[in-house]
């Protein structure tokens, strides 16, 4: 247990106690006033506080829903992920609590912010929810037990994880317009679906990621001392060698920022202008401190 309690870090509990908070504004401002639902257990946990007694509210289905199958997930996912998800759904749900029951805020009819604009509500309520959900995911959790269920079984039925999250949601939403004999709130729940994806992905991998660069050309060591004095970064390659000339060759890896694409391209065209590149994106870089 001691183990366990060591892979904990204080930073992460704040930056998770802000992710749990913004996701409850984002819900309980904009998405739930004017019925909009969410994505995953959030979502459903929307829809069953409004088809059942008052009294059954949206934090308790996120609490009631979310536990048992985070503990589910515990031995697949690790103890941190886990007390780190458990932690965040328990900021939600006290969140959602406060600015429904609590705070002087009336968000029983119609959205504080944005009226019953559904446009407006479902792009600013899948930002919002989405930079608390990025926040979870980047700080080493989940806010949604719909995550874990498709780790847990998207294996089982042959699929990805991303196609279990979908059909969970297309689901959902379908249910919803049945339930509420309209289509046009789960319509509009797709835009804050798409929404909050987008920004979940801005958040875990960054507004401005890097590119990875893999040359392959006869000219290693004039290329890497050329991209390291021009970029004050440096190089790694390797030796390979060509399958159809069959000559000596290396492979140099090198990573940048979107805008050194043509100098770094430029640079090494005139070095060896029979340079073979392949450049591709990459979600985040870490450089050792040592």
């Amino acid at each position: 247990m001691r183990q366990h309690m060591k892979e904990l870090n204080l930073m992460n509990f704040l930056i998770l106690t802000v992710a749990g908070f913004v996701n409850a504004f984002g819900v309980t401002v904009f998405l739930a006033p004017v019925k909009l639902y969410d994505s995953g257990i959030s979502g459903t946990s929307m829809l069953l506080s409004q088809l059942t007694p008052e009294y059954l509210s949206l934090s308790f289905f996120l609490i009631v829903l979310n536990v048992p199958l985070f503990l589910y997930g515990l031995k697949k996912q690790g103890f941190s992920f886990t007390v780190y998800s458990l932690y965040t759904v328990g900021i939600y749900s006290l969140g959602a609590w406060l600015i429904t029951d609590i705070l002087p805020i009336d968000v029983s009819m119609a959205s504080p912010l944005a009226g019953n604009d559904l446009l407006l509500c479902a792009i600013f309520g899948g930002l919002i929810s989405g930079v608390g959900s990025g926040l979870t995911i980047r700080y080493g959790g989940a806010i949604d037990g719909v995550e874990v269920m498709a780790v847990v079984f998207s294996k089982r039925l042959g699929i990805t994880v991303g196609t279990f999250v979908m059909i969970y949601n297309v689901i959902l939403y379908v249910l919803c317009g049945f339930a509420m004999n309209s289509w046009i709130l789960p319509l509009y729940s797709i835009v804050t679906y798409g929404a909050g994806l987008k920004t979940i992905d801005f958040i875990v991998e960054g507004l401005d990621r890097s590119k990875e660069v893999m040359i392959v050309t006869e000219k290693p060591r004039e290329i890497c001392a050329a991209l390291s004095e021009a970029f004050e970064s440096g190089t790694t390659y390797i030796n390979a060698r060509g399958g159809y000339s069959d000559s000596d060759k290396a492979i140099i890896y090198f990573v940048v920022n979107r805008f050194q694409i043509a100098r770094m391209r430029d640079l090494v065209h005139r070095l060896d202008p029979k340079a073979f590149m392949t450049i591709s994106e990459v979600a985040d870089v870490f450089k050792s401190l040592h």
